[in-house]
């Protein structure tokens, strides 16, 4: 038997390290009015950088990457314990490494890029040097990329790229976004784009507004226009009409970090929900002495549990098949379910919180707001319920049931009876005489 929910000794001393270093010395940078992407502020990066290096020190740099690219390769549940540290921190991805979207944009320039490609792009990126973003959704088309008009076509030596994209999270801090754009329309539906890395700087890129998520200060969700922008054929990322796989690959391995720094972020609003409960007095008492408050804190504990093992059993599952498309079903489940765990939680910490709960004095609103975002990016909950539905559904698509199936209670009785046949007389005739007696 390999069923097992210990850590290892030695990567738990890991753990333990880390969950004292975010707590001390990473929750408190949120506090001081620089943002985590940021990596042209001096302010930043003068308290920044000697925690980074501390991290590097210890060995806990991007650990999400292979040695070959400075990190140790680890396998998605010793990602998922250490993501579920990082979540009490907005700033903890960036100090340990592995800050989204730059972890999937270098792992997918490491898997597709070329060799001048990682030169110029990726080594930066991943020394935290430069900021990156994934410009892909579309105002009018949502994150659907068959509704994709953005477009990239061939001129000479170069690609000339025209549309819009929208919410291309860090566009105001980066040094390059990778576009998703249409390079042959009349293609296969899933061919019909491509990827291209494309200077922020470049010819034709405006940032038409940065927009915030409602309850933040500043916003880092770009309303990016391409108009005309030149950018040389070897700024092509992998292949011609390779978009769609491209991004699936960088998508699968962050759906269960996300999940993870969520179970991290609803650990908190736990926590801080049972020290207000038993801190907060009425007249008779602390509220953590009504039912109505432990209903709340008894359905957090319990949902989150369910979550965050659902996460692991699918973390379990890509490092042992080493295969996005077999645990496919899983990934999708946990996406679908992470926004409705955290809304819940935060939700439930605000009200007991009461009047202090929905100010910008505690972070729960913020948190809310942060569940619903959960449910929309990287794809709609819908989507992915959808999914889970249909790689479900394919166990049973050969079943052709009559109208009464062989598992309605009187065929399961005549099964029985036939299959026991005398034993089964015999059995029946006991149990008639006992009850009649």
């Amino acid at each position: 038997m390999a069923w097992d929910f210990e850590t290892d000794p030695e990567f738990q001393a890991k753990l333990d390290w880390m969950h004292d270093f975010v707590r001390e010395k990473v929750e408190p940078l949120i506090h001081l009015g620089f943002h985590p992407y940021d990596v042209k502020n001096p302010k930043r990066n003068a308290l920044v950088r000697p925690l980074q290096d501390e991290v590097k020190a210890k060995g806990l740099w991007a650990c999400h990457l292979g040695p070959e690219l400075g990190g140790k390769g680890y396998g998605q549940v010793k990602l998922g314990l250490m993501n579920e540290i990082l979540g009490r921190s907005a700033f903890a991805p960036t100090v340990f490494g592995c800050q989204a979207p730059d972890t999937g944009n270098a792992e997918i320039i490491a898997h597709y890029g070329t060799e001048e490609q990682k030169a110029r792009y990726l080594k930066p990126l991943l020394h935290n040097e430069i900021v990156s973003a994934f410009s892909m959704t579309e105002p009018q088309g949502g994150s659907d990329p068959l509704l994709f008009t953005c477009s990239a076509v061939e001129d000479g030596d170069d690609w000339v790229i025209n549309g819009e994209k929208w919410f291309s999270t860090n566009a105001k801090w980066s040094e390059f976004l990778i576009v998703m754009a249409v390079t042959d329309p009349d293609g296969h539906p899933y061919q019909r784009m491509s990827m291209f890395i494309v200077p922020t700087d470049a010819p034709g890129v405006e940032i038409v507004r940065n927009v915030a998520v409602y309850g933040q200060q500043e916003g880092s969700e770009g309303y990016v226009r391409y108009t005309d922008v030149r950018v040389p054929k070897d700024h092509l990322l992998g292949e011609r009409g390779g978009a769609f796989v491209i991004s699936q690959t960088r998508l699968g391995g962050g759906r269960v970090h996300h999940a993870m720094r969520t179970v991290g972020a609803c650990k908190r609003a736990l926590d801080l929900m049972c020290r207000r409960a038993v801190s907060r007095k009425t007249r008779d008492g602390v509220i953590a002495d009504k039912q109505a408050v432990q209903m709340q804190i008894a359905d957090s504990y319990i949902e989150l549990e369910q979550f965050r093992l659902f996460v692991l059993k699918t973390a379990w599952m890509i490092d042992k098949h080493q295969d996005y498309k077999l645990v496919r079903k899983d990934i999708a489940g946990i996406k679908a379910l992470m926004p409705r765990v955290y809304k819940d939680i935060a939700g439930r910490a605000l009200h007991i919180h009461g009047s202090l709960g929905v100010s910008p004095e505690m972070p729960f609103a913020a948190q809310v707001i942060g569940a619903f975002v959960m449910g929309i990016a990287d794809g709609p909950t819908e989507v992915h319920k959808v999914t889970v539905a249909r790689q479900h559904l394919r166990a049973y698509r050969d079943v052709e049931d009559p109208i009464f199936p062989d598992y309605s209670i009187p065929n399961l009785k005549a099964a029985a009876l036939e299959k026991y046949g005398d034993a089964a007389d015999i059995v029946r005739e006991l149990a008639e005489s006992v009850g009649a007696d």
